[in-house]
């Protein structure tokens, strides 16, 4: 044998192993495209789960304050400190733990949904994405809500007891 063919053959074999590396570069961005899609829809369902539940603490925080305020005269909250620490009281009352913000816009607040009196009757997203689902079961303490095409739309209002 000749020292060129030697050298012809490792050749071949060396584009032959940049094919099949190619190929398999290409095969993991398929399967990474396909992934892709779904991995997004896990994390806006995880975030959609997450709004409905802060969604909800708020309504019912919301009711709690309007319930539990003194005298005949109910009145809803101010602003939302006023349910971390309820002064109308002589000790300390607190609605909710702490302020979230929201979900679908990491890092900004949820919007006020306010009464005739300037007091806070629910929050709701500022996204103007669109959810996944847009009709939503009921839930304890939140005023039923109609169909919504936005998570704007998803508005948690206080459901107080007649």
């Amino acid at each position: 044998m000749r020292a060129g063919s030697r050298c012809s053959t490792r050749a071949a074999a060396g584009g032959f192993t940049y094919v099949l590396v190619l190929l398999l570069v290409a095969l993991m961005g398929l399967g990474l495209a396909v992934a892709g899609p779904r991995w997004s829809d896990a994390a806006q369902r995880e975030r959609e789960d997450e709004l409905l539940r802060i969604g909800s603490l708020y309504a019912q925080a919301i009711t709690r304050y309007h319930e539990a305020s003194p005298g005949s005269l109910k009145q809803y909250p101010p602003s939302l400190d006023s349910l971390l620490q309820d002064t109308r009281y002589v000790g300390t009352r607190r609605h909710l733990r702490k302020l979230y913000t929201d979900p679908m816009q990491p890092g900004q607040p949820f919007a006020l949904v306010r009464g005739a009196d300037g007091g806070i009757r629910g929050v709701h997203s500022t996204s103007e994405a669109q959810p996944l689902h847009s009709s939503l079961p009921p839930m304890d303490g939140v005023a039923d809500m109609p169909p919504a095409s936005k998570y704007s739309q998803w508005i948690f209002l206080a459901k107080p007891q007649p």
